[in-house]
Formats: C-alpha cells, sequence, structure tokens
C-alpha cells in the first residue's frame, strides 16, 4: 500500500523557506469612467483576491470548499499545520453569517480522518475521502452519504457512509473526487501502473453495475504529481492541481474535439501553493486554497471569464 502524504509543496515549510506575507492587493486604476464600464465587457481579475468570510478563516488550514445548490450551506476541510489532523466542517448561512463550523453527521470519529468535500450538483448526495477504514490512517478511499428526508428537521441528517468500491478505490490513496450529473467520477489517485507520482482518473458507472476507471491521460497526467481536479458541470472545463517539482499550482484544460488542450497556468503567487479548487457553476470563477504567509491557508477567488456571476461564492448576510 503507498502511504498517503501531502504533496512536499503541501508539507510546512522550514522558517528559513516561509513565504513572504502577503502584499496588498494592487488597487486597479481608474482609467474608464463608468460609461467605458458599461460599454466594455470587464476583464477578469488579474489576480486572486482572500476569500474570508468571518467564522470561516482561521489560523489553521482550510481548503476544498463546496456548497448546497441554493448556497445556504458549506462545507470545507480544516488541518492543522502539521497536516497531521483533517476534518470536514460544515458551516449554514444564519442571519447572524455563517455559524461556527462544526463536523457534520457523517464525519468520522477521531482520530479518523475526512477531508475533500464535495456536494453534488443536486444536493442529494456528499462525496468525501476517509482513511476511517484504515487502521493505520494511511489510506484515503472516496465515501459518499446520500442526504435523508421524511422526520429529518434538521439540514444535517444523512445516511451512512457508503464506501466506493474497486476500481474506482485501490490500495493507493483517492483525493478530491467531482462527480458530474451523468455519474461519472473524477479523482486523482496515486495507484500503481500511472503516468507519474499521481495521476487524475475518470470513473464511469458501467450499464450492468461496477464501474470502469481511465486515466485522462496526456496532457492532464503526466510524469508530474497531478492528485486533485476540479471540472465544470459541463465536462468541458478542467482545472488541476500539479506538483510540477516546485510547488503545487493550478492549470486549466478545455476538452476540444474529445481531447484536452492545455491552456496554462491559474495566475496564483509562484512562491505557494494552490490545492481544493471549486468552479463556480458557471464555470466562470474559482475558489481555491492557497497557503498564506499570515495565515496557514486561505480561501482565494479569482475570476476565469468577463462579467462573471457576482452572486458566487454565496453571500452570507453579517459574513462579509
Amino acid at each position: 500500500m503507498r502511504r498517503f502524504r501531502p504533496p512536499r509543496s503541501l508539507r510546512p515549510a522550514a522558517a528559513s523557506d516561509s513565504p513572504a506575507r502577503w502584499l496588498p492587493m494592487a488597487i486597479l486604476a481608474a482609467a474608464c469612467a463608468s460609461v467605458c464600464a458599461l460599454a466594455y465587457p470587464r476583464s477578469p481579475a488579474a489576480m486572486p483576491q482572500r476569500w474570508a468570510p468571518a467564522g470561516i478563516a482561521s489560523d489553521q488550514y482550510e481548503s476544498s470548499p463546496t456548497f448546497s445548490p441554493d448556497g445556504r450551506e458549506l462545507y470545507f476541510m480544516r488541518s492543522d499545520r502539521d497536516f497531521a489532523q483533517w476534518r470536514i466542517l460544515h458551516s449554514r448561512c444564519t442571519d447572524a453569517g455563517w455559524s461556527p463550523p462544526a463536523p457534520p453527521a457523517f464525519a468520522a470519529a477521531r482520530p479518523g480522518l475526512d477531508a475533500d468535500p464535495f456536494v453534488s450538483a443536486d444536493g442529494k448526495r456528499v462525496y468525501f475521502v476517509s482513511a476511517r477504514h484504515d487502521p493505520k490512517g494511511e489510506d484515503l478511499d472516496i465515501y459518499y452519504v446520500e442526504r435523508e428526508t421524511g422526520d429529518c428537521k434538521t439540514d444535517d441528517c444523512w445516511s451512512a457512509p457508503v464506501r466506493l468500491p474497486a476500481p474506482v478505490n485501490s490500495p493507493a490513496s483517492e483525493l478530491l473526487p467531482r462527480a458530474l450529473a451523468d455519474g461519472r467520477l473524477l479523482f486523482g489517485s496515486a495507484r500503481a501502473g500511472g503516468l507519474g507520482q499521481g495521476d487524475l482518473y475518470l470513473a464511469a458507472p458501467r450499464p450492468g453495475g461496477g464501474w470502469r476507471v481511465r486515466n485522462l491521460g496526456a496532457p492532464v497526467s503526466s510524469a508530474a504529481n497531478e492528485y486533485e481536479a476540479e471540472i465544470s458541470r459541463d465536462g468541458r472545463e478542467l482545472i488541476a492541481v500539479t506538483d510540477r517539482g516546485d510547488r503545487s499550482h493550478l492549470y486549466r484544460y478545455r476538452l476540444e474535439n474529445g481531447r484536452w488542450r492545455a491552456r496554462g497556468r491559474i495566475a496564483a503567487r509562484a512562491d505557494a501553493f494552490q490545492v481544493g479548487p471549486l468552479l463556480s457553476p458557471r464555470g466562470d470563477r474559482l475558489l481555491f486554497a492557497q497557503a498564506d504567509g499570515e495565515r496557514s491557508g486561505e480561501f482565494f477567488l479569482i475570476d476565469l471569464k468577463p462579467d462573471p456571476d457576482p452572486r458566487w461564492p454565496p453571500h452570507c448576510a453579517g459574513a462579509d
């Protein structure tokens, strides 16, 4: 069994290698008056901006955000600075802002490790990875829970966790599951037979039961370490988390004529790692976690297209 360890770029750096504190975001010059703004579409933001709602950001490491379809619930992963303890937390939007994050009903009892939650587009399932089955806490597999209705009087009623079978899960660790509306599942894995240290895989349910799993192949998977990916709802845009020997960064791909085409790296700090990407429903904005000198890790937001929907990430009264 290959033991899961965060990539080198995710593990805490020595004090001499600590990232510098963030410089203030440069204020865009008001070169274009309001008439000009109406005449031309607004360009995507050049660099990410911190998204740190009160009560969510902490001095620990937050990553892998995901929202319920109505935007009233937020799930995310929080880890200590040593990446020794990971857990999934759940927050609700209230009149006072986001509620204090707490483990959801399906969370593993400590010291069990859970990470990488993802709420399906219809809100009926939450996928996540967990080491609850492994006494050594080393192997992360993909699980899901289904929302229960009926007598449930809260938004935190879920079925017992279901561990997906092989070949979705393997003796290696699986990371950041992403479910498409047609039932396919995207994830990262360091399983044997890949092209590099870790690769990206797409699993499709078979009509008669079971799964067919295939490596996405070049250029998405490579001899480097690809271990997380986010995919747009139409399945045509992909954001891969890749460590090419320096740090983990976000790389864009687009599906054209049945083949993935590289579109470059997301504009973010070169001296800090980025992980846990989440695309907006329209695919025009991206949330992700980035190591920060001021805090262990925070969420950052970047626009990917002109005139993105300003209603995402969901606003919560009292949180902004």
